[in-house]
């Protein structure tokens, strides 16, 4: 009796361990409100998962620890990687080293280089970029009424993202309907609220004139905000639109300061990796590209958003 309940002790824990999946995880940045939320969708979802642990770090923004941090997981045995990028130009050598081992790889939020070409066991979960900045100039050039100055800020150069968005808004600002909106000033504040706003004083400073602020992220057009304000302009005047719809974005916008957001379901992202390197691992198939879609917040819809 002993030893069938020893065996079946034994299955019980075999089975468990069979089970049991480790997903290393590097973020690019712990200290950023967007990649909070992302990496908290990780973190909850995986809670409902049994046997799956999430190892995270934080790569502080800098490619070579997390290209080491990569590399540690693979020497610990994890059975797949989630990476947030640093910088996107250098994951050609992130996947080549996941693949060499053998291990998955995920790419979350941040599109890697020729993300056609990833090699196998390797996936890209995100929202289209192409909608991000798409839909947010369209709404400014409502605003607007296809007419007006525009100053905008970009994200880091280093990062698709930053690169793709800035491409919307020259191409919804080419259309017929909107080619009377002129970009008058265009720079980057790298993501940074605290950037945005010394660029937002530096523009005002300087005499620049415009009607619209076109920011790549929420963060930096809170920043802008915060500069108009301290330099005393009527924000009922200038039309400022962020991206991410982020809990500060929509507190801002409920206070009448930011005009337009996008929703980027950044805890939605965080499922999709961990499902994605889930199904990678158990050797199953998963598109190249996965998408989440962006949606346009206004104050007209805004409440809807409170809870995401």
């Amino acid at each position: 009796m002993r030893k069938t309940l020893l065996g079946a002790a034994v299955a019980v824990l075999m089975t468990t361990a069979a089970h049991a999946e480790t997903i290393g995880v590097s973020m690019a940045l712990f200290d950023d409100n967007f990649l909070t939320v992302l990496r908290g969708g990780m973190q909850d979802y995986a809670k409902t998962l049994k046997g799956v642990t999430l190892q995270i770090e934080d790569a502080q923004n800098d490619v070579s620890r997390q290209q080491s941090q990569i590399q540690n997981f693979i020497a610990a045995g994890v059975d797949a990687i989630i990476v947030n990028p640093v910088d996107t130009d250098a994951t050609a050598a992130m996947s080549k080293i996941a693949a060499d081992a053998g291990v998955p790889l995920v790419y979350v939020n941040r599109q890697p280089v020729n993300v056609d070409a990833l090699p196998a066991k390797q996936a890209f979960v995100a929202s289209n970029e192409v909608e991000s900045g798409t839909l947010q100039t369209k709404e400014v050039c409502r605003l607007l009424g296809g007419k007006g100055k525009a100053v905008v800020m970009m994200g880091e150069l280093s990062n698709q993202a930053a690169r793709m968005r800035t491409k919307d808004i020259h191409d919804v600002l080419s259309t017929d309907a909107c080619k009377g909106i002129s970009i008058v000033e265009e720079q980057t504040a790298n993501w940074s609220r605290t950037q945005g706003a010394d660029l937002m004083t530096n523009w005002l400073s300087a005499g620049v004139e415009f009607d619209a602020v076109i920011a790549n992220n929420d963060e930096m057009a809170i920043g802008a905000i915060q500069s108009l304000k301290a330099a005393g302009k009527d924000l009922k005047k200038v039309v400022v639109a962020g991206i991410d719809a982020t809990a500060d974005a929509q507190a801002s916008m409920a206070a009448g300061d930011l005009d337009v957001t996008v929703f980027q379901n950044a805890a939605g992202q965080g499922r999709g990796s961990v499902d994605a390197a889930l199904k990678l691992a158990k050797g199953e198939t998963v598109d190249k590209k996965v998408y989440i879609p962006f949606e346009l917040v206004t104050p007209d819809n805004l409440a809807k958003y409170k809870s995401k």
